[in-house]
């Protein structure tokens, strides 16, 4: 009698406990409140002042800083004279993709003088992620960078740093930005070229009625700084470094990594990256934060100026120091520092590879061409007009958004014959390929994945036109980048290759130049997801897919329902 009455009282003390533990873990969590209003503002650069899209009047936007495990409400109203939405790039929104933000994917555009509250659930991510406008090339100005601290309680898992300094590396036109792309379509060719690379706004020293404005970095000798950086650029993969100074890459896209000590990183438009920096140099020099492109599509055209901030001790004099920066297509450079990323994969912070794929899906992307449709011929190669393709299908915005018509089951918006591998094969990354492979299919079809799905995606890259770094970002998940290689994926070979222990999580991945990635992942957070390039001239050409996951057989294993304040299209 003795021991049931004490195995009885255990079990009620142990379920207290249970209760307590679970009510300081929702105490420690905290829900941010911002509003955002976007309008129009002026800005001066490169001689002359224009308007451009802000949040708050701001460029770029305001930083959002919480911590793990914390929500964020933010209440967005347009202003401005666009569609607007707003997408949270690196955050997982588990089940609720009503909040993720792409347009005509997850939700339709805010209109002018409209409202909309997006809720954020930060549970898997830590380090640096960002937000940005995702409606056509509003992102330009539309950005900014989301900071998710450990938990409560919780520690970074290297010594704290001195200071944390956000770096946000961008791109400036003298033109409304606004109107690149339909002057573009007009044409049928590239967009115009950026005047100027950012960092934090300022493009630098090297810009014209620049100088002035430059971004400095005070720093104190001795001390270690955490620099978060984001590649927030419209169209170019970054080279960045600092001149003099080693830098120690402690994450990416929201994902501790396995620290490596370099002296530059490569960075894809759509990354963010975590970096640690000693001041160890001599303090009697200004030294240069420099970032210029790495461009590798052969005949493409891009910006290739350089932008600088500049990092100064607190007596520095001298005549700023530069950083040793590659050509702009020295793929060595970026295959090498690419190869090295790790995750940390540690008790505290653990990793969950799928070992059992069950779903094999194998992508090629590709950047096509087409017929003009007019009398007066393209401005494209061969007097055509350039379009982008996955799997040959290239993503035709519908006029109400995936995530509706799906939910409610509205017929007609969207097709669920995405293929699963592309619809003929050939020599991909080959040499002067056959005519008939230049002309996609246009669509707007989804990839239906089950729920819980084990995941290997290959994303093949193709010369059909020309090949390209496309770094290709995926809403809704953090995947594992477990091999990667240049010419076209043998299934037979590569796989003896991969890393399947502590391969890097990221958000956003570019396949090699003339190659291809593979990512795994386990499908379980059912809704409408986006995946598509993060050059935007590649994303409005149309290489982008929709995503299903299905719902689970529980109520948590299913999609969040809509919220009071769903947009109308």
């Amino acid at each position: 009698m003795e021991v049931l009455i004490s195995c009885s009282s255990f079990s009620k003390r142990l379920a207290l406990l249970l209760f307590l533990a679970i009510l300081v873990q929702i105490s420690d969590s905290r829900t941010h409140h911002h509003t955002f209003v976007v309008r129009s503002s002026s800005y001066t650069r490169l001689c002359s002042t224009k308007k451009i899209l802000t949040v708050n009047g701001k460029f770029p936007g305001p930083t959002l800083k919480a911590n793990r495990g914390d929500k964020l409400i933010v209440k967005f109203r347009n202003e401005a004279q666009y569609n607007l939405t707003l997408h949270w790039h690196g955050v997982r929104q588990a089940r609720n993709p009503w909040s993720d933000g792409a347009e005509y994917v997850n939700q339709c555009p805010i209109m002018p003088g409209k409202n909309f509250t997006y809720k954020i659930e930060l549970r898997d991510e830590e380090g640096t992620v960002w937000w940005h406008a995702h409606s056509g090339w509003a992102r330009a100005t539309l950005h900014g960078m989301i900071i998710i601290l450990p938990k409560k309680g919780a520690s970074y898992p290297f010594p704290k740093p001195y200071a944390e300094v956000p770096i946000l590396l961008g791109e400036w036109w003298k033109k409304n930005v606004m109107d690149i792309p339909g002057n573009a379509n007009k044409t049928g060719g590239e967009p115009i070229l950026s005047d100027a690379y950012t960092i934090n706004g300022q493009p630098g020293d090297f810009y014209p009625c620049s100088k002035q404005d430059t971004f400095r970095l005070k720093v104190k000798a001795g001390k270690t700084y955490l620099l978060r950086v984001v590649n927030a650029d419209m169209e170019e993969n970054l080279f960045f470094a600092i001149a003099q100074h080693k830098l120690t890459l402690v994450g990416t896209d929201g994902f501790y990594t396995k620290p490596f000590l370099t002296h530059y990183i490569m960075i894809t438009p759509g990354q963010s990256m975590d970096l640690l920096m000693t001041a160890n140099q001599p303090p009697n020099h200004l030294y240069y934060l420099a970032a210029s492109p790495y461009s590798s599509a052969f005949g493409s055209g891009f910006d290739a100026s350089k932008t600088t901030a500049i990092l100064h001790y607190q007596n520095s004099s001298h005549d700023p120091l530069l950083p040793s920066l590659f050509p702009y297509n020295y793929t060595r450079a970026s295959t090498e520092f690419s190869r090295r990323l790790r995750s940390l994969a540690t008790k505290q912070h653990p990793i969950e590879v799928p070992r059992d794929v069950d779903t094999h899906l194998l992508i090629t992307v590709s950047v096509n061409l087409i017929n003009c449709t007019g009398s007066i011929p393209c401005t494209g190669p061969f007097g055509k007009r350039f379009s982008a393709s996955l799997n040959n299908i290239s993503f035709v915005p519908p006029r109400v958004d995936v995530l509706q018509a799906y939910y409610y089951g509205t017929e007609g918006v969207f097709g669920r014959d995405f293929p699963e591998n592309p619809p003929e094969r050939f020599d991909y990354t080959g040499d002067n390929l056959p005519e008939n492979l230049l002309t996609p299919e246009f669509g707007t079809k989804a990839l239906v994945l089950k729920y819980n799905a084990s995941v290997e995606m290959v994303l093949q890259g193709t010369n059909i036109l020309a090949s390209d770094n496309h770094p290709m970002h995926l809403h809704g998940y953090g995947f594992y980048v477990v091999g990667w290689g240049f010419g076209n994926f043998d299934p037979g070979k590569a796989r003896v290759g991969y890393n399947l222990v502590d391969p890097p999580q990221e958000t956003t991945v570019g396949i090699p130049n003339n190659g291809w990635v593979a990512i795994r992942f386990r499908a379980d957070n059912p809704g409408v997801w986006y995946m598509h390039c993060h050059l935007e001239r590649h994303q409005s050409w149309g290489m982008g897919v929709v995503v299903v996951v299905k719902d689970g057989a529980t109520p948590q294993t299913k999609i969040l329902p809509p919220p009071p304040h769903v947009a109308k299209c």
